[in-house]
């Protein structure tokens, strides 16, 4: 009887930890998608325009 119940505990942990990994990657799907919508709506976007003034150029460092 005492084995039953260790497997029965030690098969509701299990089902536990599964349940749990499903989780995780369900939500790690969905972050996945949502980053994957968020570049398709700024490749959407137009790019700025830009001047064609040069860049602003740095001063040497001293010594």
């Amino acid at each position: 009887m005492f084995a039953f119940e260790l497997h029965e505990i030690r098969s509701a942990e299990l089902r536990r930890q599964a349940e749990d990994a499903r989780l995780v990657r369900e939500a790690v799907r969905s972050r996945r998608a949502a980053r994957r919508e968020a570049a398709a709506r700024r490749a959407a976007v137009p790019e700025e325009v830009h001047t064609g003034r040069r860049s602003r150029r740095r001063l040497p460092g001293t010594a």
